[in-house]
């Protein structure tokens, strides 16, 4: 077994920075014999559940983290600081690594990610020291790279604003705030490298030895150049842009990590100690409904989907045929077989609230087939009529979460969401996000810009 884990890594998800994907990360760990890696990208979770589930299926133990970035005051305060003709580094926005070690720290994390976007977010999504003492519970946090907020001090000579950092950490963390080491062959690494040594004693502080990996194998730091190259709207032979001095910036085996770290005592041992302290599993494959309020008389979603849904069918069909009623009772038999008529129940609510306010509302994809949605009066189009099977969207066979894809119209979209919220609470609704990926073709194009 590897001496050594992987505890800073940025996946594809580092989005236009990182360029290792997540499936590649886990084989890698794998053929280097590692029993963990993390996932830390900057200022997000959105690979969270990919990455859990990769690298579970890996065999190893996921530890799921963020780089997130400190904001130098308050999230809220939202202007650059400058001292002098210069940027003071010590009111520049840093990164900062955190792991989630149990249930309660992935909550914290996510709750972290969340305000970051939502109450901190200038130019990137930021956290606070307020943030973090608030959020604080079942997280093991790490200094973080030459970015992070005691190394940038450090590299600025500002020692005693860093010793003042680290002690403020420390309080927050406890002994779960490990200084973090890093070498990549920068000029700068050996003086953050002593220092963070130093603060180790002075504070009674553990080290932490990682490698900033952006990327899996050395020869891939050009390609990861050009990801970076892409965000900024720059070009390769620019020669003010955003570069990184080094290659390597790669997932490198434990005794690369040696070479580097094995002077330092507890540097390497730390990172597996860290592993083996991760107690967190993702519930995978539960569906979790928000609270459907039945009206007085009914006492179960089942009965009330029945008789909405033999409503409806009165209001659609000019003559209810047997044939009607068999297949409305087989879907809602699986409906029900598969625990979904809350979910029919809320649906039906939001298409009903458009309706009375007046909003345009068009529904597509396989929920077209589904002779109870028509009932309902969430799809206008009669499966029946035009022979679209239920089976395409909801089999009993294949246990699988129902997907009706509901267009409002756009001037509207808020007012919809809104009402959403308040009726089953801010907790049970979330925005999600599609992400665009390039093929070949397209990615030429982008690169050649």
């Amino acid at each position: 077994m590897s001496s050594f884990v992987h505890l800073h890594n940025h996946t594809h998800y580092s989005l236009l920075d990182g360029a290792s994907r997540i499936e590649d990360l886990a084989e890698t760990a794998k053929a280097f014999d590692m029993p963990a890696i993390a996932m830390t990208d900057h200022g997000n979770m959105f690979g969270a559940v990919e990455f859990y589930k990769t690298v579970t299926a890996a065999g190893l133990r996921p530890i799921i983290g963020c780089e997130l970035y400190l904001a130098p005051g308050s999230r809220k305060e939202k202007r650059p600081v400058r001292s002098g003709d210069r940027l003071d580094r010590s009111a520049q926005t840093t990164h900062f690594v955190v792991l989630a070690k149990n249930a309660t720290g992935y909550r914290n994390l996510m709750k972290l990610t969340s305000a970051g976007y939502l109450e901190g977010f200038y130019y990137k999504p930021r956290v606070d020291m307020e943030l973090l003492e608030k959020h604080s519970e079942g997280l093991i946090a790490t200094s973080a790279c030459a970015k992070g907020p005691l190394a940038n001090l450090v590299v600025d000579g500002q020692i005693d604003r860093a010793r003042t950092k680290c002690g403020q950490l420390k309080e927050i963390f406890g002994s779960d705030f490990y200084l973090e080491i890093q070498d990549h062959g920068l000029e700068f690494d050996k003086t953050i490298n002593n220092t963070m040594i130093d603060f180790s004693r002075e504070f009674d502080l553990p080290i932490v030895a990682t490698n900033d990996a952006h990327y899996l194998k050395r020869g891939d730091a050009p390609a990861q150049d050009v990801l970076v190259c892409i965000q900024t709207g720059k070009e390769l032979n620019d020669p003010k842009r955003l570069r990184f001095a080094t290659d390597s910036l790669y997932f490198k085996n434990a005794e690369e990590m040696s070479q580097l770290f094995g002077h330092v005592s507890g540097a390497l041992a730390n990172t597996v100690s860290i592993a083996e302290s991760i107690e967190f599993e993702m519930e995978m494959g539960q569906f979790k409904f928000p609270h459907f309020p039945l009206p007085e008389g009914y006492d179960s979603a089942d009965a009330y989907l029945h008789k909405l849904s033999f409503d409806g069918m009165e209001k659609r069909y000019d003559t209810v045929t047997p044939e009607l009623k068999a297949r409305l009772e087989y879907e809602l038999g699986v409906i029900s077989q598969m625990g979904y008529p809350s979910y029919f129940l809320i649906v039906e609510d939001i298409a009903r609230f458009a309706a009375e306010q007046g909003i345009p509302l068009m529904t597509r994809g396989s929920g077209l087939g589904c002779m109870v949605a028509y009932v309902l009066g969430i799809t206008n189009i009669d499966p029946i009529e035009y022979g679209l099977l239920f089976e395409r969207f909801l089999n009993p066979e294949r246990v699988s979460m129902p997907d009706i894809d509901i267009d409002l119209a756009d001037r509207e979209r808020d007012k919809v969401i809104n009402y959403v919220v308040e009726k089953y609470g801010k907790n049970s609704v979330a925005q999600i996000i599609t992400f665009g990926t390039m093929g070949a073709k397209a990615a030429i194009r982008d690169v050649g810009r």
